[in-house]
């Protein structure tokens, strides 16, 4: 989301002819996130969302694209792939892979409340359900194995005693990841990413999820741990919210009731969460790529909220 690859009107015009959307006449870019370049655009159909892929291919997209249309089928609000007049979804544009998407209605919410928070954990559950009979299969791009790959990559840049802790932790998540309570839990494709900047609302009414592309087959559980360290929190100390906690795990839980197996490897999985976006901010701030617009995120955030995970008690999962 942040700009690698600019687009400039002229580019677009001559692209955006093979789809039944009339003239362009406005795009701009997006300057928030740091994987893919972005941009609003204005045609005279409607306003979409252009993306340019920078490190996805035109082999690994289908499953992404896919997702979401899927999901858009069942009634899950998210952007819908824009097919061009032959029923494509994946373009090329600049040489890289291309997509259109329908744009969202509003905002995301940078300070949620309760109902926000239950909003987002009741439609969690029915895009976890609705995508039990998606057909392709992929594993969690940013997974154990993704974070056993990279964390060799950013040790020597970390004081002793934080690379450390970030061994221990990794080692601690490998062996859980081989217990049959983790592969009992419930699994499916999931989103992987969804922070508060990845939501969109109508004042309080929640219009959609989007920016799908880390998402891959993990456990649902996995989810809803990502979505909680970022919605029910305090954003300067990484303190959960048990108010907030609470509406997003009860409004999850009405529709996709928790398992036994759930509560158990509950603390162990938001442990995992916070452990992914500390490697991955790291990755991006000790290894960060060229960018026109480009704002690495501070790792410090999560190394913050991995402590508490680990020293404090996991809020309740209710049955």
């Amino acid at each position: 989301m942040a700009v690698f690859t600019p687009v400039s009107l002229q580019d677009l015009t001559p692209w955006i002819s093979s789809f039944s959307l009339g003239s362009v006449s406005n795009i701009r870019g997006i300057s928030s996130g740091i994987e893919n370049s972005n941009f609003f655009v204005s045609t005279e159909k409607g306003e979409y969302v252009l993306t340019l892929f920078e490190k996805l291919t035109f082999d690994e997209l289908p499953f992404y694209l896919n997702l979401m249309q899927h999901l858009a089928r069942k009634g899950i609000k998210v952007p819908a792939p824009v097919p061009d007049k032959n029923g494509k979804i994946l373009h090329s544009l600049h040489g890289k892979p291309a997509c259109l998407v329908t744009k969202l209605v509003g905002d995301w919410q940078p300070e949620p409340e309760a109902l926000h928070c239950a909003q987002v954990g009741d439609m969690m559950a029915k895009m976890h359900l609705a995508g039990q009979d998606y057909s392709l299969q992929q594993p969690n791009p940013r997974g154990l194995e993704w974070w056993k790959k990279t964390v060799p990559l950013i040790l020597s840049y970390l004081p002793v005693k934080t690379s450390f802790m970030l061994q221990d932790e990794l080692r601690f998540q490998e062996e859980f990841a081989s217990t049959n309570l983790y592969w009992r839990l419930y699994r499916g494709p999931i989103h992987a990413d969804l922070f508060r900047n990845n939501v969109m609302f109508d004042s309080t009414r929640l219009t959609g999820f989007f920016d799908f592309y880390f998402a891959g087959c993990d456990t649902w559980l996995f989810d809803v741990a990502v979505a909680i360290n970022d919605w029910c929190i305090d954003p300067g100390t990484g303190e959960l919210d048990s108010v907030r906690v609470r509406a997003f795990l009860d409004a999850y839980h009405a529709v996709r009731p928790f398992t036994l197996d759930e509560c158990a490897a509950w603390k162990t999985i938001l442990r995992g969460a916070a452990l992914r976006f500390w490697i991955s901010r790291l990755y991006d701030f000790y290894l960060p790529r060229d960018a026109e617009i480009l704002t690495p995120h501070d790792p410090c955030h999560f190394e913050r909220i991995l402590r508490l995970r680990i020293a404090q008690p996991a809020p309740e999962l209710v049955l």
